[in-house]
């Protein structure tokens, strides 16, 4: 029989289905299984109990369930029935409970504070949440009070009490100063638990006026602020020392009581002189070592976890030289309720028993009450087969009708808990859930575990086959596990083939196929070897592996368990690895790794280097360190060192250099002092006030410098007034209201003595108000609040210590923060210059108005339909064009000709834009249009071609008509008289009649505006041959084409004919060399001399000199234009051109968009219009104008 592991009798009908250890909680979660099975509702996400909300922000309270059916959703408020649906600020998410309350648009948290509990049911029972206690956040502020200041004598104790405004939740409270500096905090100065400052005893450094107690509420993200408390600390004799007494707490016993779980804090807080330790001891008991810390300078014991077991007598004492005092703190553990065993879901099928169990713990001890479907039991509906017995229901011979939900609620004056579980009677057959024909590999010799997850209730009963028809598997070598799987435990090869799970119960049977293959494991045959070797030498491993030949291996290579190195020294080959030019670094151990994806095996060895016998050499070296420094001579400023030099190493020692260390401040890093003659071992060294000095001394020769010399004694220098103050001061605001002011604070070696502060003074540049200022340390910013917007000021930093000032400090000027600019420029007026250039001017506005340091101005225009500015903007892509400075023109380039334009002028300055000026609109005038998209010629006749063309894609206004130019070519590529006719607008097809047959033609075309021509396409075509005319050449009874080929190969087959080729190849060939004597001695071809001569006299290129656009290029007035294009130069096959795109844009010429123009109105930065280099033969369009001179007429 197979081994099963089988669970107690009483449990089997708690458990379904075992796929891999899913308990009976959760219905394997299959999308097939889920289609058409039913399951009561469960909670799966909700609110915290304790939810407290930001009264800022939507109230989102969640409420998520599963189950199938899915299940509705409703709510409780206090107890009573909330219709979401009467509340307009209300909604409920779709397929889920989470309510969202509206409050950002209107209403207030505090109307919605309440009880909440959500509802979850479908057609097999309800789920009920926790309630969900809900409370807005609340930060108050301080009350105002009025704070003497406190003056008292050195020596003798003080408590600054804070008392912060009791928040939801409470405030986390901290001390600063008024530099938002952390005050600092010691065994004699600490912050108690309740947020008091206390003092064992004062001194004189605690004079201050700005101690400050800050209330942080993090649920909302604000911080309150008390009044500052100002102490004064008379520097007279101090106090005669004293025993402890306590200032926190008082007495000599008090009570604590914590709840389990939660940590426990006990605080004792002592004040005397000299100032008191405080111990922790528990009577009766020792302090749990891993639950058990100290805080607060060991004022504050905290145990985490807290347990009953915890309950007992703590004792802290107090104590210092003079005596020493103790208080009891008494701890009682309370607990809210804890579960033992929470109640889980329940899966039966007809007919079968079961129970839910309920078990918690609590002090003291909770009350256990049930409820079904949401409703106390003992008003529920009657269930026969329900018995109710404590904390436990007992369920026997279940039907359909007894699925619900139960909850199970324990409570107690600390707390409650909620559990739902349900109870599910399903009838279901078996089902497989693991995937049919899945293939298992595993090595000989190894488990092997075949998976079968199913699913039936009641519980199916799995048996696994082997083959096609074989019998259950009953041998011992199986292991039939409780979740369906299969293990062999010690797979062999004939293990492998096809295994059947099959699963049955009352209601049917499932089955499932799975294979399995057995592969032969990897080995290492020839394992890597010990080796030695010479540095310098070459050293070889090898490791040859066998492996299953199904499987893919990988052989990989490691030093001491990591990486080889990253060297070009190492040489992986297969099953070797190669080391060369051996290092005493590359010892080690090295590591043959094979992987398959099956297993792993590996095998090491080691490797040692040894050095080569050494040959003796003379010792040429750096020098060895001095030695034997000793400090003489010492005054404030200066000291004298001397010291005994190390062995040159037969290089004489050319000088020394002499280092310090400053232990004091910069402990550990060592700067340059001096360098002396190698003759020299003496120097005289100046010294700087309140640095601990400590020296060495390094030798050099031509070889280089020797190690350090230990370290000479230290010599602490005496303390001075700063000699400089702070540099890189600046005051700039970073909001409206405050001015910040910086420094680069000076380091510890410039501090000249202890006590290093700054003080830093203000006042308005233009005002009569004195210095103010204020004398911080340890930071390098100040910031003034309250200061007016964007209003010059006087700023200085001087340093001090504790011996005297800096020299005064050089003032400096800064500006209060910045604000957006208030006014909009007024007066704008746009002058349209051209059909792509327009020009705006605008008033400036008042300088008091910008807020600010004035950028410039920046204009934003977009293009727009006439009527549809303010509807369609959303949509509109606007440009935006910066102007710097204070000019109050600006030109607009690249605008499309013909064309509905809108902009305004926004102000800006270093805060950002100001508000926009009305829109101003206005319109291009026409322009020439571009050249038409596409020419093609088609249906060639004897004596007549059709033209069709595509308009212009860019007509730049409204096209009044066509013009078409026409020539023929003869053979000899000479042009013939230029027709000239005009097509009206609205045609795009032309046929041309009366043309000589079998005759090439030239056309050049474009259209027209009320601006004037545009850009011309050219293209050629070829009128058809007359084959009437050739044909009758032929006799009669023979066709022509026939009767061409048939002369064509009679030609072809004479002497005569052939010699003929011959001799003008021959004549060809000489016209060549001629041709290129004639062509390096300057001359032209006759070629050449023709088209010059046969240039088109209507058409004329501009003039050279026209500075507006620059070299302007029509295609009529080149004369290579006028030539027929040559095999490469031909137009497409589909005889289309198209056009070339010559419009001006910011993005062909400049900045694109956020270009910007110089004082006179040109544009910053160099245009640079784009243009294709010219074809040799026949332009298919004319040339843009050139942007860079269209840009001069802007100035």
């Amino acid at each position: 029989m197979p081994k099963k592991k089988r669970l107690p009798a009483g449990r089997v009908a708690l458990i379904l289905f075992l796929c891999q250890m899913i308990s009976a909680l959760e219905v394997p979660l299959d999308p097939k299984l889920l289609e058409d099975l039913v399951q009561p509702p469960t909670i799966t996400q909700q609110s915290p109990k304790d939810y407290i909300i930001d009264p800022r922000e939507n109230i989102v309270i969640q409420c998520e369930a599963k189950g199938k059916p899915p299940p509705s959703f409703s709510w409780t408020r206090n107890g009573t029935h909330f219709d979401i649906d009467k509340d307009p600020l209300v909604t409920m998410k779709p397929g889920s409970g989470t309510l969202t309350i509206n409050i950002m648009s209107e209403g207030k948290a505090e109307t919605y504070e309440g009880v909440y509990q959500c509802t979850a049911r479908n057609e097999r029972g309800a789920a009920i949440s926790n309630n969900i206690v809900v409370r807005p956040s609340r930060s108050p502020l301080w009350t105002k009070e009025k704070l003497e200041p406190i003056t008292l004598r050195n020596g003798q104790s003080l408590v600054l009490p804070c008392r912060p405004p009791l928040g939801l939740p409470p405030p986390i409270i901290f001390w600063m100063d008024n530099s938002f500096q952390r005050l600092p905090q010691s065994e004699r100065v600490s912050q108690g638990l309740n947020g008091d400052l206390y003092f064992s005893n004062v001194l004189p450094e605690d004079t201050r006026e700005d101690y400050i107690c800050y209330a942080r509420f993090n649920h909302t993200q604000t911080i309150q602020q008390k009044q500052p408390i100002s102490v004064k600390v008379i520097s007279a004799k101090p106090n005669r020392e004293r025993p402890p007494t306590f200032l926190t707490p008082e007495g000599n016993t008090s009570n604590k009581e914590e709840l389990r779980g939660n940590v426990l804090s006990l605080e004792c807080i002592a004040e005397g002189l000299p100032t008191p330790v405080i111990y922790w001891i528990k009577e009766d008991g020792t302090l749990p070592t891993n639950r058990t810390f100290y805080r607060n300078f060991k004022k504050t014991l905290q145990i985490i976890q807290v347990s009953e077991a915890d309950s007992g007598n703590y004792q802290c004492i107090a104590k210092n030289a003079l005596g020493a005092i103790h208080h009891t703190i008494s701890v009682t553990v309370k607990a809210a309720p804890y579960w033992i065993l929470a109640p889980q879901n329940l899966v039966l099928s007809p007919g079968e028993d079961g129970s839910l169990i309920c078990r918690a713990n609590g002090n003291p001890k909770p009350r256990i009450s049930w409820l079904s479907n949401g409703v106390p039991i003992e008003i529920a509906p009657d269930d026969p087969s329900r018995k109710i017995d404590g904390d436990t229901i007992i369920f026997s011979n279940v039907q359909e009708r007894s699925s619900a939900v139960y909850q199970c609620n324990a409570s107690n004056e600390y707390g409650y808990l909620l559990a739902n579980a349900f109870v599910n009677v399903l009838a279901e057959p078996p089902r497989i859930l693991t995937s049919a024909n899945t293939l298992y590999q595993v090595i000989a010799n190894r488990p092997a575990l075949l998976d079968c997850a199913f699913f039936g209730s009641p519980l199916p009963t799995i048996e696994w086959f082997k083959g096609a028809k074989g019998s259950a598997l009953r041998d011992d070598i199986y292991v039939l596990h409780e979740n369906g799987t299969l293990e062999i435990p010690v797979a062999q090869k004939d293990s492998t083939g096809t295994y059947t799970c099959v699963a049955r119960n009352k209601l049917g049977m499932a089955k499932n196929e799975v294979h399995l293959e057995i592969k032969d494991p990897t080995r290492i045959i020839k394992q890597p070897e010990y080796a030695v070797v010479q540095r310098g030498s070459t050293v070889s491993f090898e490791c040859k592996v066998k492996h299953d030949h199904t499987l893919t291996l990988t052989i990989t290579w490691l030093k001491d368990n990591g990486e080889l190195p990253s060297d070009g020294r190492f040489t992986v080959d297969k099953d070797h690895l190669e080391v060369a030019d051996v290092r005493d670094s590359d010892g080690g151990a090295y590591t043959c790794v094979a992987n398959t994806t099956l297993d792993m095996v590996s095998a090491s060895a080691v490797l040692s280097v040894v050095a080569p016998t050494p040959t003796p050499a003379p010792i040429y070296d750096v020098p060895n360190p001095p030695f034997d420094l000793e400090l003489t001579d010492q005054l404030d400023k200066s000291v004298q060192l001397s010291w005994t030099p190390g062995d040159d190493n037969n290089r004489p020692i050319t000088k020394f250099i002499i280092e310090y260390e400053d232990a004091m401040h910069e402990a550990g890093l060592w700067h340059h002092q001096t360098e002396v003659s190698g003759m020299q071992t003496t120097a005289q060294l100046k010294l700087s006030p309140y640095v601990n000095y400590s020296f060495r001394v390094m030798a050099v020769n031509s070889l280089g410098r020797s190690l350090p010399s230990e370290p000479s004694e230290q010599y602490l220098t005496k303390a001075a007034e700063p000699d400089t103050n702070p540099t890189a001061v600046e005051g700039l605001g970073s909001e409206p209201d405050n001015l910040v002011i910086t420094w680069k604070p000076l380091n510890g070696f410039e501090s000249n003595g202890p006590g290093l502060q700054y003080k830093v003074s203000w006042r308005q540049k233009d005002g009569d108000d004195e210095w103010a200022s204020v004398v911080v340390a340890n930071v390098s910013k100040y910031i003034v609040s309250g200061t007016p917007t964007f209003v010059p000021y006087l700023v200085k930093v001087q340093a001090l210590n504790d011996v005297g000032f800096a020299p005064e400090p050089a003032v400096v000027m800064g500006h209060s923060g910045e604000d957006l600019p208030m006014v909009a420029p007024g007066n704008v007026r746009v002058n349209v210059v051209n059909s792509t250039l327009a020009e705006v001017h605008w008033d400036p506005v008042p300088l008091k108005s910008i807020r600010g340091h004035l950028q410039g101005y920046r204009i934003y225009y977009w293009k727009a339909q006439e009527g549809s500015l303010k509807r369609n903007r959303r949509h509109i892509e606007k440009k935006i064009l910066t102007f710097q400075g204070s000019k109050t023109h600006g030109m607009l380039p690249g605008l499309e000709p013909f064309s509905h334009y809108a902009l305004n002028v926004r102000v800006v300055n270093g805060k950002g834009e100001g508000p926009a000026s009305p829109d101003r609109v206005f319109n291009t005038p026409e322009g020439v249009p571009s050249a038409p998209s596409s020419l093609k010629i088609i249906n060639p006749t004897l004596d007549s071609l059709t033209l069709e063309w595509d308009p212009p894609s860019r007509p730049n206004g409204i096209l009044t008509e066509y013009t078409l130019k026409y020539q023929p070519i003869n053979s000899t590529h000479e042009l013939g008289p230029l027709v000239d006719l005009k097509i009206p607008a609205n045609k795009t097809r032309w046929t041309l009649k009366n043309l000589n047959f079998s005759t090439r033609y030239k056309f050049y075309f474009y259209a027209q505006t009320a601006a004037g021509s545009g850009s011309q396409i050219t293209e050629e075509a070829v009128t058809t041959v007359d084959e009437g005319k050739l044909a009758g050449i032929l006799p009669p009874d023979v066709g022509a084409g026939k009767a061409m080929a048939s002369r064509q190969v009679d030609i072809a087959t004479q002497g005569w004919f052939i010699g003929l080729m011959c001799a003008v190849a021959l004549l060809i060939l000489i016209l060549l060399i001629v041709c290129f004597i004639r062509r390096n001695k300057g001359g032209k071809y006759p070629v050449k001399e023709k088209e010059d001569a046969h240039a088109d006299p209507e058409i004329q290129p501009m003039k050279e000199d026209d500075g507006t656009f620059g070299e302007y290029r029509s295609l009529e007035s080149d004369a290579e234009d006028h030539k027929p294009l040559k095999k490469g130069s031909r137009t497409p096959s589909d005889r289309t051109v198209k056009k070339e795109d010559s419009d001006d844009s910011l993005v062909d010429y400049g900045e694109g968009v956020n270009g910007q123009f110089n004082e006179d109105g040109s544009f910053i930065g160099q245009y640079s219009g784009k243009k294709e280099k010219e074809p040799a033969e026949g332009n298919e369009s004319s040339e843009a104008p050139s942007p860079v001179n269209a840009m001069n007429s802007f100035v």
